[in-house]
Parts: C-alpha cells; structure tokens; sequence
C-alpha cells in the first residue's frame, strides 16, 4: 500500500536571505516569545486577570498565526470573524476581506473561550482592547526572553510569519494575499537573492524538468472515502484525471479535500505500455495515450519514454521481450496505464 509522502520539492526557501532592513524573529526567538506569553497567562490567579491575560494571549497567536496587522486583530467582531467549516478567520475591511487558515487547535482554543462564561459577555468585542496596552505587554514578554524592544512588537510578528511562509514554500503571490499587501513589491522586500543564490536555483529547477517523469500536477476534483480507504481523483490543468486510491489515516493526516493542490507520482516499474487497441486486463483507471520519444533496451529490462498531449513524459520499465512482441520505437502510440494503487500522491 502507498501512503502519502510530504513533497521533495525543492524551492528558492533552501538559499534567501532576508533584508537586514525586515526585523524579524528566528526560530528560537519565536518560540522563546511564544512561552514567554504563555508562562505569563499561567501565572493569572484572580478572575479577571485570566480573562484579560486570555485575550491577550489569544490575540498574540493571531497575530502569530495569520500575519495580520495589530488593527486587524484589535477591530475583528468575534460572532462573524471565524468560520468552523474551515479554521478560518476573516480579516480585512467590508470590500477587501481575506479568509486566513488557522490551525484547528487555536480555532478550538478560540472558540472555546468565546463561548465559555469567561468570554461569553464579550461576544462581538472580546478583541477590542488599547493597542498601546498590548504593546507594553510585548515589551514586556520581551525582556523577559532577552529579546530587544525593536523586535518584541507585533509588526516583527507579521515579518516573522511572511518570512516562515517564503521558507516553507508558500508563492510569493500567496503571501502577499494572506499579508493583505497591496503590492507585490512590498511583499518582494521579504526575499533577496545573490547571484549564486539565482544560478543555483535555476540549475536545480533544470534538473528537476529533465527527470520530471511519472509525474502529475493537479488540484483534486472528488474524494470519496470509507473507514479504511480512500479514492482521490486529481485533475490536471490540461484535463487528465488520475485515480488514486490511499488509506483514509494518510487522506486525514494531509487534509486531502476537494480543491487541494497535490501532485501525483507513479514508479516507473508500475507503469504499463499497450498497443493503442489492446485492453488491459484488471483495474486500469488510469490509462493515457501517448507517443513513444524512445526505447532503451537491455537484455532483460526496456525502458520505454513517452509523451503524453500536454508534453508530460511518462517512463515505464518493462521486460525486453514484451517490448520487442509490441514492436517499439520512437514515433510509435502507445497507451500507457497504471493501477489506482500505485499512485503515489504529494502535498503541494
């Protein structure tokens, strides 16, 4: 049985440096902050002070979370903001409202406290608190982590999580709507590349096309799934469907839903070549018409290259002796086709 793998892509994320004119925290300071706040709202004792160092503390992970500008968070209305169908938080003003992801454990942990006795009389105002106050609360937590005040601010965090997105392979272009930027430019300051930095990058995203076989770009279209397992269609942006079937645990862990980005990938040994008017026998969900570039032989193994309408080469290994029966050599059609089981699909 496949099971889902995390991509091995490699992205420009591995080689930028940051501007030293973008203040921003690494990942220890980060972390360091992070439980420099938490520390500070387990030490609340009286009733009022756990709700207060709660707000905060909640505010403090949006803005952590999201990226959001301080005003944003600050002026959000609590009863419309957030959306349980998706882990989502609305942020913006009326006509330019953006829909940020939230991880499930701070969407749980926010809408626990709003609909609890401590946050319930706080409905449509639980983030309305003075700016200013939460800054010297930053300053704060700040000191006590031994961060510098010019880093212990919340635009460091909306630096912070532009650059953690870049450095996990977020588009640029995705970044500047989650930031809310009205330029691309703006969010361009985040990134800075050396010349080595560009020759490498590119040397790698050439290498990467000439052994780009087997592989298909997609979002999914359909997912139907049981206790047990799951069946996955992905539609490329040229109109191929692939099946695949996974184990429902693997469709869960990678939050595989309609619409996400994923990149199937089968090995070339699975991979079955037919002349165009045979049918295969057993499960052939995934079959595609193609034209043969070439055929390496041995004596034992063919390697047989194709490429299908929308220029993607598909490789199979099959036995010599199957390869000389259906007569193959370049310019020759084929059909190519795999079983649902062998797919192996990626997170984008």
């Amino acid at each position: 049985m496949k099971n889902l793998k995390s991509s091995k892509t490699v992205h420009p994320r591995e080689l930028f440096n940051v501007s030293e004119q973008v203040n921003h925290l690494e990942e220890f300071q980060a972390q360091q902050f992070e439980e420099a706040f938490l520390r500070w709202k387990s030490e609340a004792k009286r009733s009022d002070s756990v709700l207060a160092r709660e707000r905060i503390w909640l505010i403090f992970s949006l803005l952590r979370s999201t990226g959001a500008r301080l005003g944003e968070v600050l002026s959000l209305d609590d009863t419309v903001a957030f959306d349980a169908q998706g882990s989502i938080v609305r942020l913006g003003r009326q006509g330019r409202i953006r829909e940020i992801p939230i991880s499930d454990e701070l969407f749980l942990e926010i809408m626990t406290t709003l609909e609890s006795p401590m946050g319930c009389g706080l409905r449509g105002r639980f983030f309305h608190i003075d700016p200013g106050y939460f800054r010297r609360i930053c300053y704060a937590r700040g000191r006590e982590c031994n961060l510098p005040k010019a880093l212990a601010c919340p635009k460091v965090l909306r630096n912070t999580r532009a650059v953690e997105m870049l450095r996990s392979g977020v588009p640029i272009t995705v970044v500047k709507d989650i930031l809310g930027q009205s330029s691309l430019n703006l969010t361009a300051a985040f990134q800075q590349f050396t010349q080595g930095d560009v020759t490498s990058i590119v040397q790698k995203s050439l290498r990467k096309r000439t052994s780009a076989r087997n592989s298909f770009v997609g979002h999914v279209v359909e997912v139907q799934s049981d206790t047990v397992m799951a069946e996955v269609i992905l539609e490329t942006r040229f109109g191929f469907r692939i099946c695949a079937v996974i184990t429902t645990d693997s469709l869960r862990n990678l939050k595989i839903v309609k619409g996400s980005p994923v990149i199937a990938t089968i090995k070339a040994p699975l991979v079955n070549v037919l002349a165009c008017e045979d049918i295969p026998s057993g499960s052939a969900q995934n079959r595609f018409k193609a034209k043969i570039l070439r055929v390496t032989d041995s004596s034992v193994i063919s390697e047989i290259v194709g490429r299908l309408a929308d220029g993607t080469d598909v490789c199979a290994l099959i036995s010599a002796q199957t390869a000389r029966s259906l007569s193959l050599q370049a310019g020759t059609p084929v059909e190519f086709w795999f079983k649902a089981l062998s797919v192996v699909l990626n997170t984008v």
